[in-house]
């Protein structure tokens, strides 16, 4: 008797597409450039013997990669003896810009291939969307020349908000005060470059996935931690959008019906107790007279031996452990990564959350939680995979294309 029969699966009818040698093309060159770029320089031998594929396969990969530009060949390697073969890497010379929009303040930066920030500037935002966008396409229009030996792909925005993933348009972004506005078409009738947009939590989650090497993770949520509390779900591999791209607001579930107003209009929600303003808040109830400004100044303060400081952080991390149940609860990941300026005091912050996310799991252990350590620099990684991951489905699609034409 079989026991590996195959069983009966739901395939969705509306979604149908059957598989072709093209399908497994596209798996066995997005295979070796991902081999590439973790592995850099890496000869077409080496790629061959890692991927299991055979070597004519990989040249003919290779060769494609750099026709489109992702990849280039660099110096030759050495062995023992024979034939010394020539190493190839990612295009240093193919780059983003990446857009990080905060309440107050926006950063515009030239990011490469491999997650280099060449170069970064500041912008500042207002209420008015339209003129906080001209700001911006302003800053692009004067850093772009630091970069005019390069290839530009595109511009990735990563914020503070929602966006629709069909119309690409952010439909809610409480904290900046912004009405639902079409960002992509005003930059890019501007600029002529295409735009891609996603929530900031969503854009550190790509950018830990990318850049910070999460192999055999498969759910895992990230929470950032800021003016607000954003979070992406990542589940079974994907990143988990919901209806109109809104799943994963855990920072405006209700925790105190009494509590605060927040900026979506409902009272006490989540992130009015854990995110950065609520430590200010904490601190100022504490030490009326404390003259605080900034997240960063109480971080300083803290570490400074001022106790109304130490305190009001410490709160702030129970209410994050606290509502981390909410997360376990609902979606159980294996990890949670904070993000955050929050991370750069994680010996302050991390043994709280843990506990407190402990001793709330239902069942079993708690999920593995951990900072990225990156805060604004992981956003604008993760603006500019926004536009590489665009650029790879593009000139894939493109080569299946221009080889159908062939066979045809």
């Amino acid at each position: 008797m079989r026991l590996d029969k195959p069983g009966i699966r739901h395939v969705d009818l509306t979604e149908l597409q059957l598989a072709s040698s093209e399908t497994a093309r596209i798996i066995n060159r997005d295979i070796v450039l991902e081999l590439i770029r973790t592995s850099q320089p890496i000869s077409r031998a080496d790629l061959a013997r890692r991927s299991g594929l055979g070597r004519s396969t990989v040249s003919q990969i290779v060769e494609q990669l750099i026709d489109e530009n992702w990849v280039r060949e660099g110096a030759m390697g050495s062995l023992p003896r024979g034939r010394r073969p020539t190493m190839v890497g990612l295009n240093g010379d193919l780059v983003a810009i990446a857009v990080d929009v905060h309440p107050g303040q926006a950063s515009v930066a030239i990011v490469d291939l491999n997650g280099r920030l060449l170069s970064r500037r500041p912008v500042p935002i207002t209420s008015d969307p339209a003129a906080s966008v001209r700001l911006i396409i302003e800053c692009i229009q004067r850093i772009r020349p630091t970069a005019l030996q390069k290839s530009t792909e595109g511009i990735g925005i990563s914020l503070p908000g929602r966006v629709n993933p069909t119309t690409q348009r952010l439909i809610f972004a409480p904290n900046l005060k912004w009405p639902e506005f079409d960002i992509k078409k005003m930059v890019e009738t501007k600029l002529g470059l295409p735009v891609m947009l996603e929530n900031d939590a969503t854009a550190c989650l790509m950018a830990e996935r990318i850049f910070a090497r999460m192999d055999g993770v498969k759910d895992a949520v990230l929470v950032a931690v800021g003016e607000g509390v954003g979070t992406c779900v990542l589940a079974n591999g994907q990143v988990f959008s919901g209806h109109n791209g809104m799943a994963g607001e855990f920072g405006h579930i209700l925790v105190d019906p009494n509590g605060p107003r927040c900026a979506c209009g409902q009272h006490g929600c989540w992130e009015l107790y854990s995110s950065g303003r609520a430590a200010l808040r904490y601190y100022r109830e504490l030490k009326p007279k404390g003259n605080v400004v900034t997240f960063q100044e109480l971080l300083n303060r803290a570490e400074d031996g001022d106790s109304a400081a130490a305190q009001a952080l410490t709160k702030q991390a129970t209410w994050i452990g606290r509502g981390l149940r909410m997360i376990i609860a609902s979606v159980s990941p294996s990890m949670i990564l904070i993000a955050g300026d929050l991370t750069a005091a994680w010996h302050r912050f991390g043994p709280v959350i843990e506990k407190e996310a402990a001793d709330l799991t239902l069942a079993g252990s708690a999920p593995l939680i951990r900072p990225t350590h990156e805060g604004e620099i992981a956003r604008l990684r993760g603006a500019a995979a926004l536009v590489f991951q665009r650029g790879a489905r593009r000139t894939t699609s493109a080569g299946v294309a221009a080889s159908s034409a062939k066979s045809a």
